[in-house]
């Protein structure tokens, strides 16, 4: 596809419509040191809300996102949100996150690129964009980031903290850093700490952005339509791709069916699936940051709740509530026994921990695409935190 009216960045900037976005400051006063050891100023976090909180702040849940993912969780297509909410079939009245009942939030990341502080966003000391001087940040940063959200919102304490993939890093770190500040946890389709292949498949979607000339070293946003870094980004995407889908999905879908006709050979002759590939490389350059992406693809390859705390047994013993983990029974991104070892160490430590397995073909990405059996899950786990919180 052709890129040439593409602006350098499909990141969202002041000035564009917020869309259902809401703004909290932070670090206004004094520096934000990152675990890494970099700091920051003058931070913005865009979040979303959805529902009403209750008089006792009782009924507050927050959705963390994944990695390509932001704070628009639910709703349609607007001035501001080029795309309908990633999880819309499960927020909302009478769905499994009820916004009748439930006071549902997602924010946008540290470090991301629709609305929150990330290297698309300007310096406060220069007004540019911070682009390659923007610091590494961690999962534990975001977490801390969401802290000041919910202290923004005069949430003290959530009744379930939910989130797939790079989301269920931040619902553990939650469960490890402020346990006296929700209620229950639901990870899904995550890790406790990335393992050597995931760190893997990172590293080559890193190096697909680095190996674009303009990428520019990461200082790109001036750079005219046409002209970003949109060639290492869709690669990057098209890589991950491959991890988040089964063989079984693939195989079923397009098989070795072609584009162009097989009529003597040429190298680049395209078979379906890679016709797939490339529509949804497209499709994050038009809505996604390529320095966000290195950002939060090493955040993920560094996310480890063990660090610092003794392993990840250790980090895990902090852990004092209710844990609903969901797996996915075709995931080979975050296959099921690196849930069940979550799981494993909730119990040595006498948590409460129950497992379900979505039982579905769509591999990694189920948790976005098979959302009747994420749903039940999520709305029998809610009930029942609400049930036990009555006794």
């Amino acid at each position: 596809m052709a890129r040439t009216h593409l602006p350098a960045t499909g990141a969202w900037r002041p000035g564009d419509p917020p869309g259902r976005r809401q703004f909290a400051h932070l670090a206004t006063d004094r520096p934000f040191v990152l675990e890494g050891g970099g700091i920051l100023r003058d931070i913005t976090v865009a979040y979303e809300t959805w529902g009403a909180l209750d008089a006792a702040g009782a009924n507050a849940v927050l959705v963390c996102h994944a990695l390509t993912g932001d704070s628009h969780v639910a709703g349609g297509v607007c001035p501001g949100h080029p795309g309908v909410g990633w999880w819309d079939g499960l927020v909302g009245p009478g769905r499994a996150l009820d916004t009748d009942r439930y006071f549902v939030v997602c924010a946008n990341v540290l470090g991301g690129c629709q609305g929150t502080t990330g290297p698309a966003s300007p310096d406060p000391d220069t007004g540019e964009p911070y682009g390659s001087r923007f610091p590494v940040v961690s999962i534990r940063d975001m977490v801390r980031t969401q802290v000041a959200v919910a202290n923004h919102l005069g949430v003290d304490r959530w009744l379930a903290v939910i989130g797939g993939s790079m989301g269920g890093m931040q619902v553990l770190e939650w469960g490890v850093m402020f346990p006296e500040r929700v209620r229950s946890l639901v990870p899904i389709a995550t890790v406790a700490a990335a393992t050597a292949q995931q760190i893997a498949f990172g590293a080559v979607g890193r190096r697909a952005i680095r190996l674009d000339p303009n990428w520019r070293g990461g200082d790109y946003y001036d750079a005219p339509p046409g002209e970003g870094p949109h060639a290492g980004l869709a690669l990057a995407r098209m890589i991950a791709q491959i991890t988040y889908r089964s063989d079984d999905v693939f195989s079923d879908r397009f098989g070795r069916e072609v584009v162009e006709p097989l009529d003597g050979f040429s190298l680049w002759q395209r078979f379906q699936v890679e016709r797939y590939l490339d529509y949804h490389g497209d499709k994050l350059v038009n809505r996604f940051d390529a320095n966000s992406y290195l950002l939060l693809s090493k955040a993920m390859d560094l996310h480890d709740v063990g660090r610092g705390r003794g392993g990840v047994e250790a980090a895990l013993a902090r852990v004092r509530v209710p844990t609903l983990s969901i797996g996915i029974r075709s995931d080979t991104l975050y296959p099921p026994y690196q849930q069940h070892q979550i799981g494993a160490a909730l119990e040595a430590n006498g948590v409460p921990w129950r497992y379900v397995e979505i039982d579905s073909a769509h591999g990694h990405d189920a948790f976005l695409i098979d959302l009747d059996q994420v749903g039940a899950a999520l709305a029998e786990h809610l009930a029942e935190t609400e049930k036990a919180d009555e006794r």
